[in-house]
């Protein structure tokens, strides 16, 4: 036997090695290798990572070659040894997609839209004036914001006063007593 001869363990082997490398560089360097192609990388229905993310890849690709491997040396043929390659990689990176989806699906953005204002209960903080502005707070999630507030009604609003809001134009919430 040639010390440079190819078998399939030895293919099975770099290929094994070549992900667990690449694996390891993008554990240390995060997110370099996410933006190659953003396509591909995100699921597109939700966001965050999707099942061809470098990560999840490089996991699959270390389990196929490394599986692959040891069944060629328990003496399955190289069709065989790529199955058995193909569902361990599979089996090894699935739970990395779905930790991956529960850890995006964890993150909370702090971000308001004003469709969340209109509808909500509200408290006047500074009482708002016959004609004028005043300022709201509100509970949004449980996040509490504060807007500046014009009344519906012509008269004022007092401080304490509960208030509903109706409508938003800009930064500002358009209220009316509750």
């Amino acid at each position: 036997m040639d010390l440079f001869s190819l078998n399939a363990f030895t293919v099975f082997l770099a290929i094994g090695a070549l992900g667990f490398v690449f694996l390891m560089v993008s554990l240390v360097f995060g997110e370099i290798f996410e933006h190659l192609d953003a396509s591909l990388d995100h699921d597109l229905d939700h966001g965050g990572p999707g099942f061809f993310s470098t990560r999840v890849m490089s996991v699959f690709v270390t389990a196929f070659g490394g599986f692959g491997a040891i069944a060629t040396h328990y003496g399955l043929g190289t069709v065989a040894a790529s199955a058995v390659g193909f569902v361990a990689g599979i089996a090894l990176a699935a739970p990395v997609y779905f930790f991956a989806r529960f850890l995006y699906d964890q993150q909370v953005s702090s971000d308001t839209s004003n469709r969340d204002f209109v509808g909500q209960l509200g408290r006047v903080v500074i009482t708002i004036p016959a004609g004028g502005v005043g300022q709201v707070r509100c509970r949004i999630g449980e996040e509490l914001v504060d807007r500046i507030a014009r009344a519906r009604e012509a008269g004022p609003i007092a401080e304490n006063e509960t208030v509903i809001v109706e409508e938003v134009i800009g930064e500002t919430i358009i209220v009316k007593k509750r």
